[in-house]
């Protein structure tokens, strides 16, 4: 039997409301997450894909109550994070992390590294200043920074060492599941070597789980065992990475799997590619979203919503013709 779920998203979605139009600007709704749902493991990293703007980062937000959803629930270790006052959202925190996508936006440029790391283990009153200061040095070893780091402040790093002291505020309080917002795709691909690597010593030394969001298959291939596809705010697949690689069965999936290279000179590679452009959000498609650019398309596809069904174990879909 499957051990109960650290994380669990049901039927999630976000509208936002924005203005559009001059001289007389109308008000429209972007439907930028549309039914979501999914379950995070304990111990596992879960993979969330799909091209930008699809709503990758929406889900990671709201999972967290960083951006309220309009509607869903999202439970962590069964506790519904969605209906939680603030005091028991903030106790939640403490096990919940974040990694944001932009190392230079996201870190305060006027607060040293001693005050950043050790400013949520005070305002969770978790240790006194001497402890503090010595879990800061340890977390600062973990992530592979030296122990200088201490007292400098952000603008005397590099891009890669920003992205460690991201990793290193994360980890501070010892969470157990972090969502890690395309937490390389701002650095070099050397860079990003030793980031994912990091990542992957820190998530078997402490047991964590991830929701690691990210546009790289490679990287997603590498780092999880479960990844999800999103297109324009839906899920339209879910599987086990060597499922979903081998033997895509939605077209957008197989068109994101062959458009991505693979570091074998010898092997041959047809990249597919998709007609059109990606429909706005504000006024999606009937139906199935992905049916203008879908080369399977019927019908059916331009008048129904797919339902989400099982198609094969912890393999899912959403679509009217899978392979």
């Amino acid at each position: 039997m499957s051990a109960a779920p650290i994380l669990e998203v049901r039927d999630l979605r976000k509208v936002f409301t924005t203005k559009r139009g001059f001289p007389n600007p109308q008000t429209v709704h972007v439907q930028a997450i549309d039914g979501v749902s999914f379950a995070v493991r304990p111990g596992e990293s879960f993979g969330l894909v799909g091209e930008s703007g699809c709503g990758k980062s929406t889900v990671g937000r709201c999972t967290l109550q960083l951006i309220p959803p309009t509607s869903g629930e999202v439970f962590y270790k069964g506790q519904s994070i969605t209906q939680a006052d603030r005091r028991d959202l903030n106790r939640l925190r403490q096990e919940i992390q974040i990694i944001f996508q932009d190392p230079y936006s996201s870190l305060n440029p006027r607060l040293s590294v001693a005050r950043m790391l050790s400013e949520p283990l005070r305002v969770h009153g978790v240790c006194d200043r001497a402890e503090a200061r010595e879990r800061v040095r340890e977390t600062l070893n973990d992530v592979g920074l030296p122990a200088d780091a201490y007292w400098k402040f952000p603008h005397e790093f590099s891009g890669g060492q920003r992205q460690r002291l991201a990793i290193a505020r994360a980890l501070i309080l010892n969470p157990d599941l972090i969502v890690a917002d395309e937490p390389v795709s701002a650095l070099d691909v050397s860079i990003q070597a030793q980031i994912i690597l990091k990542l992957k010593d820190l998530k078997a030394s402490r047991d964590l789980s991830f929701v690691f969001i990210s546009h790289d298959l490679g990287i997603v291939r590498y780092f999880c065992e479960r990844i999800a596809v999103m297109y324009l705010g839906r899920l339209v697949e879910l599987g086990p990475v060597p499922d979903i690689f081998e033997n895509p069965r939605h077209p957008y999936t197989q068109a994101l799997r062959d458009s991505s290279p693979v570091p074998d000179p010898a092997k041959k590679i047809t990249f597919r590619k998709l007609e059109g452009e990606v429909p706005s959000p504000i006024d999606p498609p009937s139906g199935c979203h992905f049916h203008p650019r879908c080369p399977k398309c019927t019908a059916i596809c331009r008048e129904q919503i797919p339902e989400w069904r099982e198609i094969a174990p912890e393999r899912y879909i959403a679509c009217h013709h899978p392979d």
